[in-house]
């Protein structure tokens, strides 16, 4: 099944509503509409019909006055990286040999004459997880820790969230599990790890995930391990070829680990012995962003390398960690752990993460609450870039779109030479956040920066004429402030003339998080104004009494 969440719903919904709306557009479901207070949920007979009721309801269709949004009730790269069954099938594995694995649906399920209704509640008194967790629920697709579980500022040592992910031939997969799971057994127990193998993933391909929850020494030691019986099976097979050391790694580190003109990675095979590859970037897409980096080299020297190149992912992960957590305390009821900043096949983001608020979360922000209301950004990137945004066919732009869920055009050349391109963004907060964070983050990733060089870019949003100066402030106080917070440069030409709709250009230029940052901010300042601007009602005024005549 594949189970739609609409969210944004009216009180007065109802299910013959969503009945009516879903046979307007011939769109097929295979299930009753659960119509709750505020959202709903409604399976779809296949992915195609979910793909339709995505595209054509989302931010389209009004029903009682409130615009419906519509997603995959699990998120898509959640699912991509991961199912249950995956999950269950190599974690039994290390038990015995699995035959079968089934699972099936709960919820409305007749059980001695009473229909079961399943419901998830989190657990608030669960005692936080303690050392010998290993930290592994931080990176995993089973779903948010308890609300017990410690926050980010109680974990002692960020590293052990984040695993090994390492590619190996499916032929070899059955010595490393062994006879009734005996082997990957012996491997848990001697290494303090828990490696889950994905034999489900990718059915028919020549290689299989391995993911490997330990601490960092723990998981180079089930590394090497597995290296050893895949060496072992090799020579008992007459299996001729050479078998690299293949890790997984998301792009977001990547550039970091490569180094500028590859620094990084020459001195790793220089100092190691080994021979390293990366898969190229076109590979990549939306749901799928991790690069396959490929270590030739004796399997002494290729342990050395892992241990190398895990730690050089370790130091990006904690940094952009430090980086997130301090923009979060900026940017109140903003929660930068759920708006995919990064994938949530991420070390540590994703679902481990979302479920804790950031601070500030549950005020200062009232664009939040109810339905934001849609801003415009206009983004300026280099010409070159325009095909990379724009991927093969247009897949990329339409991808980044449905991912944000937010309307994103490239407007035309003002002229033969121009060296930018103006990217128009339309949606909300979150979806504005979404969009110019991967555009930000593709740009790094296609080489049109330096691997030292932070993106900046410059972006355009109107203001009110009359809310200019509230913007600039006396003197110029409010935009010297907003500079100084945010770190972007920020600007209101004076000598523009107000468009049609007797508006003018307030012009942002730094990094993303600086521009998301300032962008938010003056949206606040033109929020204040507006509400300045609404008449205040009398309260406990007397109506006018009628003239005698």
């Amino acid at each position: 099944m594949n189970k739609l969440y609409i969210g944004n719903v009216s009180a007065e919904a109802s299910e013959e509503d969503f009945e009516t709306i879903f046979e307007q557009w011939k769109i097929p479901h295979s299930g009753p509409f659960l119509v709750k207070t505020g959202y709903a949920f409604v399976d779809c007979p296949d992915e195609k019909a979910a793909m339709k009721a995505i595209d054509v309801l989302s931010g389209k269709v009004e029903l009682h006055g409130k615009v419906l949004e519509v997603e995959h009730s699990v998120p898509k790269l959640i699912m991509a990286f991961l199912s249950f069954s995956q999950v269950l099938d190599g974690m039994l594995a290390q038990y015995g040999a699995v035959e079968t694995l089934s699972h099936f649906k709960l919820n409305g399920s007749m059980m001695e004459n009473y229909a079961l209704k399943v419901s998830y509640i989190p657990d608030e008194t669960a005692a936080p997880e303690g050392p010998s967790a290993g930290g592994r629920r931080g990176f995993n697709a089973r779903g948010p820790p308890r609300s017990g579980s410690p926050g980010l500022g109680a974990r002692p040592k960020v590293q052990s969230d984040i695993p090994l992910r390492m590619l190996v031939p499916t032929q070899f997969v059955g010595a490393i599990i062994g006879k009734e799971g005996a082997t990957i057994r012996n491997i848990t127990k001697q290494t303090h790890s828990k490696i889950d193998i994905h034999r489900k993933e990718n059915a028919g391909a020549a290689e299989k995930p391995i993911t490997i929850h330990s601490t960092p020494e723990g998981c180079s030691n089930a590394c090497t391990t597995i290296m050893e019986i895949m060496q072992k099976e090799a020579v008992d097979t007459k299996f001729t070829e050479e078998i690299p050391l293949k890790i997984l790694a998301h792009n977001n580190f990547v550039g970091r680990l490569i180094g500028k003109e590859g620094r990084n990675l020459k001195k790793i095979e220089q100092d190691t012995g080994t021979k390293i590859t990366i898969s190229p970037l076109q590979d990549l897409t939306l749901y799928n962003p991790e690069r396959t980096i490929t270590v030739k080299g004796s399997i002494e020297a290729c342990s050395r390398a892992e241990e190398e190149v895990m730690k050089k992912i370790r130091e990006s992960y904690e940094s952009d960690m430090a980086a997130m957590n301090l923009q979060s305390n900026l940017i109140p009821g903003l929660n930068l752990n759920a708006l995919g900043l990064f994938p949530s096949g991420a070390p540590g983001m994703g679902p481990s993460m979302s479920s804790v608020p950031p601070p500030g979360a549950h005020g200062g922000c009232s664009s939040f609450g109810g339905h934001p209301e849609s801003e415009t950004v206009h983004l300026f990137i280099p010409a070159l870039a325009v095909g990379a945004i724009i991927g093969k066919q247009g897949q990329h732009i339409k991808q980044l779109s449905h991912f944000a869920g937010a309307s994103i055009k490239i407007a035309p050349a003002e002229g033969m030479d121009a060296k930018q391109r103006m990217v128009i963004i339309v949606g909300p907060p979150e979806a504005q956040f979404k969009a110019q964070c991967r555009i930000f983050g593709k740009l790094k990733e296609e080489n049109f920066f330096g691997p030292k060089e932070e993106v900046k870019l410059e972006a355009h949003i109107k203001v009110p004429s009359f809310a200019a100066g509230r913007v600039i402030g006396k003197g110029g106080k409010t935009v010297n402030e907003l500079q100084n917070l945010t770190c972007a440069e920020v600007v209101v030409p004076r000598d523009q003339t107000p468009d049609e709709n007797d508006q003018v250009i307030v012009k942002i230029s730094g990094h993303f998080f600086a521009c998301q940052l300032a962008q938010r901010k003056i949206q606040e300042i033109l929020a204040q104004v507006r509400r300045q601007q609404q008449p205040k009602p009398t309260s406990g005024a007397q109506p006018p009494l009628p003239r005698r005549k």
